[in-house]
């Protein structure tokens, strides 16, 4: 019984330990179709912009500026012409409103982020340009679910989970790229994005320029349209509170 015993554990380890290589290799090559991993490496810091449309009044942009080296995170949302603005730098998080009616100069209301407020955005710094970015050293478990057909294509599903949230990543299993993200938040909202374009970055690495959105609380189809620049030089009043 003992020697069985040590057998299944022995198994299961093996398993995982199986698993989680696996799971490294799928992101792999990601990294190598889309640049190689020096280029990924070498980045520092990050502009994008985004168009999120569905042909309603509810439309808007998003734009998001981070530094790796000041851990400090820009997000910008702009809807009905008025832009509200969160952001964090070390060990500071805030939120400016925008007060007043859109036909004047805009004045903001600055107000502290909360804890959890801050360490989402924490989270966001590396994960909004890729999600398994140093998922280990964030203490996140990958985990290969196996094959699955997403929109014709036959993808690789990997599931990445930890500290309340849970990414289903889906990979064509001939290109390597990332077809589809699928990401759960602790507060039970899914956001399923599904990249249907890629384009080359004048840095050399391959990123997303077309996608859909779909919120499990909006509950509406979005297209989005993605600009990114590497390495560019941000300003420092984006990243002051």
């Amino acid at each position: 019984m003992k020697n069985t015993a040590i057998k299944i554990f022995a198994f299961i380890f093996i398993s995982l330990g199986t698993f989680a290589q696996k799971a490294d290799e799928i992101f792999s090559k990601h990294i190598e179709a889309t640049g190689g991993k020096a280029l990924w490496d070498g980045i520092s810091t990050y502009s994008i912009k985004q168009a999120y449309r569905g042909n309603s009044a509810a439309d808007y942009d998003i734009e998001l500026k981070g530094s790796f080296s000041e851990a400090a995170l820009y997000k910008a949302k702009t809807i009905l012409k008025r832009t509200f603005i969160f952001g964090i730098k070390g060990q500071e998080g805030w939120r400016k409103v925008p007060l007043g009616s859109s036909d004047k100069a805009t004045q903001y209301e600055t107000n502290t982020l909360s804890d959890k407020e801050q360490e989402n955005m924490r989270r966001e710094l590396k994960e909004n340009i890729l999600p398994f970015l140093d998922y280990q050293t964030k203490g996140y478990i990958a985990t290969v679910v196996g094959s699955e057909t997403i929109n014709n294509v036959k993808t690789t599903h990997v599931e990445l989970s930890g500290k309340g949230i849970k990414y289903n990543l889906y990979f064509d299993e001939t290109t390597g790229l990332l077809m589809r993200k699928k990401l759960t938040l602790s507060t039970g909202e899914v956001i399923t994005e599904d990249y249907t374009k890629y384009g080359d970055t004048a840095y050399g690495v391959k990123f997303p320029t077309e996608s859909t959105y779909l919120s499990s609380i909006d509950k509406r189809n979005l297209k989005v349209t993605t600009s990114v620049i590497f390495n560019d030089k941000i300003a420092p009043e984006y990243l002051m509170k």
